[in-house]
């Protein structure tokens, strides 16, 4: 008996491993047949299954049935789509376009457009705050724009120092943090003052282009590409408390509360999966090889998925993998 004993600790021992190693299970791949070139950001309408992609070399916004597993409306005639917030109050999505600045709204059953909201231009990111249906969106050479989600009424603007790339609200404050990368700074803005309260300078790496937050621990991620590195910040002092190498060419990063996790897509073809021991203690479970140019994801903790956008390029097909969190 002790022999088998033995050996099934062994295999127990040897499984509880792989499934430490193996976070990350691709279940899933939907093609993106007439989608060319970059893509970037995607968003998600949870109670009718489908993921919104913004197909920014296409200038096309791509809509994706999650349960079919295919492209079921493809939107043309924008401008560099950059950004993309599905708002379930406004029944709308919200698409930023980079190429000049507009932020239509299209409705969520018909897909029709409900109206358009026009910044400077080079709209990017966008945010929503579901406790004043206010959506925040990055623009131009250095701004955010405030806008309401039901309407598209403009009601604010805050100026920067440089184009702001990813950026997080606070949930049990005012604050948001904003990455500059051209300015190498993190700008903490007060949504109630509408004006930036404290910058904080970004010296230990360089590009600092996508953010994740995790507000319980008071901790910012900051995702840099020069050299590859998240960046942990202390939220109360701005300071760099520790920091790992990640994936190259990063542009999304997501903090998974439930499993104390981090998920961080780059181009350079890999998603590193990072563990929280405690705020400050962070370490490398995997680098999982993914696609050339696969920079921007989507987690959603609700449906316990990752999706990675992987452009085409070459022999390697558009499309967008489907990851079980394990």
């Amino acid at each position: 008996m002790k022999p088998i004993l033995l050996l099934i600790c062994c295999l127990l021992s040897l499984l509880a491993t792989a499934q430490v190693k193996t976070p990350l299970r691709l279940v899933q791949t939907i093609p993106l047949p007439n989608v060319e070139e970059r893509i970037d950001h995607l968003a998600v309408d949870l109670a009718q299954q489908r993921l919104f992609l913004a197909a920014l070399g296409n200038n096309t916004l791509e809509v994706i049935d999650l349960k079919a597993g295919q492209v079921i409306k493809s939107i043309k005639g924008l401008h560099e789509p950059q950004g993309i917030a599905f708002i379930p109050e406004a029944k709308a999505v919200y698409v930023a376009n980079g190429g000049d600045g507009d932020c239509p709204a299209f409705a969520a059953d018909s897909l029709a457009v409900l109206r358009h909201v026009k910044f400077a231009g080079d709209a990017d990111n966008l945010r929503y705050d579901p406790a004043t249906k206010l959506l925040y969106v990055g623009y131009g050479d250095g701004a955010i724009g405030i806008f309401e989600a039901l309407t598209g009424k403009i009601v604010g603007d805050i100026k920067l120092p440089a184009h702001p790339e990813a950026f997080a609200l606070e949930q049990s404050g005012p604050r948001i943090f904003v990455n500059v990368p051209t300015a190498k700074q993190i700008a903490v803005i007060d949504r109630q003052k509408r004006a930036v309260v404290a910058s904080w300078p970004i010296t230990e790496a360089e590009a600092n282009f996508p953010m994740a937050l995790d507000e319980a621990h008071h901790r910012l991620f900051i995702g840099c590409r020069k050299p590859a590195r998240v960046l942990v910040v202390d939220t109360s002092s701005g300071k760099v408390v520790t920091q790992i190498e990640c994936a190259g060419d990063t542009d999304d990063i997501f903090y998974d509360a439930q499993r104390k996790r981090l998920y961080v897509s780059g181009g350079a073809g890999f998603i590193s999966v990072l563990a929280q021991t405690d705020a400050d203690h962070y370490e490398s479970i995997t680098q999982l090889a993914t696609a050339a140019g696969a920079r921007t994801s989507l987690f959603v903790p609700a449906l316990g998925r990752l999706y990675l956008a992987v452009p085409h390029r070459g022999a390697q097909a558009a499309a967008v993998r489907v990851y079980e969190v394990q």
